[in-house]
């Protein structure tokens, strides 16, 4: 007789309830962990100008401020999600947040440029452990469905704010010290820890040993996978250096994926992927990912470059995006009852799709108002009305022992689609203003216009996906 978490989709029992409000606590202390994700990247790219001058960066070595922490992030995010497992996730939970608050003080302590690097990769290993152990918290403290439907609303309604906030604050914090923008995760993170160890209890581990040759394939190909992404996005697919690194990424990933097939105790169980609808899931979070991380980035550069904004303008700018996104997944929750998980997610990925194409009419005439705004609200609602079905079927009917290794995989699978998104919206925006140093804005807009067409095939590539392999949505009286 298998044991439950032998069993390909025994369901996870949730937590039991504490006193009135403790879910509520508890889901506050898993989206700061997710908030903290989402704000650190933005609040730090803001900065990079003044931490160049700060510290005397030259051009190349800046690019390692994001690659450094993207690297560690990416590569290390299957371990993390399998160490919340065995050793329980509240546990990892508040160690991935300890080394991220000891690798903030390092950064904004920083006196060269080696330290600041060596900084950014300690937040990345630190966030890869705490990220899929809070996601995985949440599938067990709330049940499968309205309640985990609404937590999950909340969940992807902090990420999607955390963007627009890390832009806002990064503006904020750097008019004061670039240092600053590494300090502010200190209080909040020790914060965090104190209130999971006081509001999140502690879940059961599950005995297993680690799957070492696992991890080192999964890690090192990863690791390979996204340098190679972001390394094409500066130096072109072309380059030797990328091709190797794509080559040796995927030659790694099909290595791991045989570990798995043959260990006793995967780091991640093939199972996960033998139910359609969430491996279709995943394939369309890494396609959403592709086109919403690609399109930020370029629209990021877009207002400040193009429009001319400066950075406190700038993030205010995004804020339709946010509140389009926290009107959507706010709704969601209550949607899927009546429609199910399919024609949201169907939904969501049609807009993100029509947003591109309609970036794609930009021209130098373009303003705010009538170029990105209408944009930026599909985006949102794109978000919203997306994520919360997709993250609802990728965490349904797990089992006990798996919820960390699927949370993991989902988050791996969203920042190989951001890195691929970047790295191919950015080739074809270079291409397109003839990788001229200082283009003037009718080159930047002719840039962004023909670069999100890339984001516009995702979004619909996606669409396609979701229609064939989601199953048909089970309602709900």
């Amino acid at each position: 007789m298998p044991t439950r978490a032998q069993q390909p989709y025994a369901v996870e029992r949730p937590l039991p309830s504490g006193p009135p409000g403790a879910d509520a606590l508890a889901l506050a202390v898993i989206v700061t962990c997710q908030l903290m994700v989402a704000v650190d990247g933005n609040v730090v790219n803001i900065a990079l100008p003044r931490i160049r001058s700060g510290l005397g960066f030259s051009p190349d070595g800046l690019a390692w401020v994001f690659s450094a922490y993207a690297l560690a992030f990416g590569g290390l995010l299957l371990l993390g999600g399998r160490a919340g497992d065995l050793l329980g996730r509240r546990r990892v939970l508040g160690l991935g947040l300890l080394l991220v608050v000891a690798a903030s003080l390092l950064g904004g302590l920083a006196p060269n440029a080696g330290v600041l690097i060596a900084a950014r990769a300690l937040q990345g290993a630190g966030f890869a452990f705490a990220a899929p152990a809070a996601l995985s918290l949440l599938a067990v403290t709330f049940a499968e469905g309205p309640a985990r439907t609404r937590a999950l609303g909340v969940f992807s309604t902090v990420a999607g704010l955390g963007i627009t906030l890390g832009l806002v604050l990064g503006g904020l914090l750097t008019a004061l010290s670039w240092r600053l923008v590494f300090f502010v995760n200190v209080p909040i993170g020790l914060a965090a820890v104190l209130l999971a160890r006081r509001h999140l209890p502690e879940t059961e581990r599950h005995p297993g040993r680690p799957d070492l040759p696992g991890a080192l394939t999964s890690t090192a190909g990863t690791t390979a996978l996204v340098y190679g992404l972001i390394h094409a996005s500066t130096a072109g697919w072309s380059a030797p250096a990328t091709l190797t690194a794509l080559l040796l990424g995927a030659a790694l990933l099909a290595a791991f994926v045989l570990v798995q097939a043959r260990s006793a105790h995967p780091l991640v169980p093939l199972r996960l992927l033998a139910r359609r609808d969430r491996s279709g899931a995943y394939a369309v979070f890494l396609l959403l990912f592709a086109a919403t991380g690609g399109t930020y980035f370029l629209l990021s550069l877009y207002v400040q470059d193009g429009l001319g904004l400066s950075p406190l303008a700038a993030g205010p700018a995004f804020l339709p995006l946010a509140l389009a996104q926290f009107a959507a997944a706010r709704s969601a929750p209550g949607l899927i009852p009546r429609y199910g998980t399919k024609p949201l997610a169907v939904t969501g990925a049609a807009l993100l799709s029509a947003a591109g194409l309609w970036l794609a009419t930009t021209g130098p005439g373009s303003g705010y108002w009538g170029g990105l705004f209408g944009p930026l609200l599909l985006l949102g609602a794109g978000l919203g009305l997306g994520f919360v079905p997709l993250n609802a079927t990728v965490l349904s009917g797990l089992a006990p022992a798996e919820t960390g290794a699927a949370s993991g995989l989902l988050q791996t699978v969203q920042q190989v689609g951001l890195s691929l998104g970047v790295a191919v919206l950015a080739t074809v925006h270079g291409r397109a203003v003839h990788g001229s140093a200082h283009p003037d804005r009718a080159a930047l807009a002719h840039g962004l216009a023909t670069a999100v067409t890339a984001a516009a095939a995702f979004g619909a590539l996606a669409v396609l996906i979701a229609l064939l392999t989601l199953t048909r949505p089970v309602r709900r009286p």
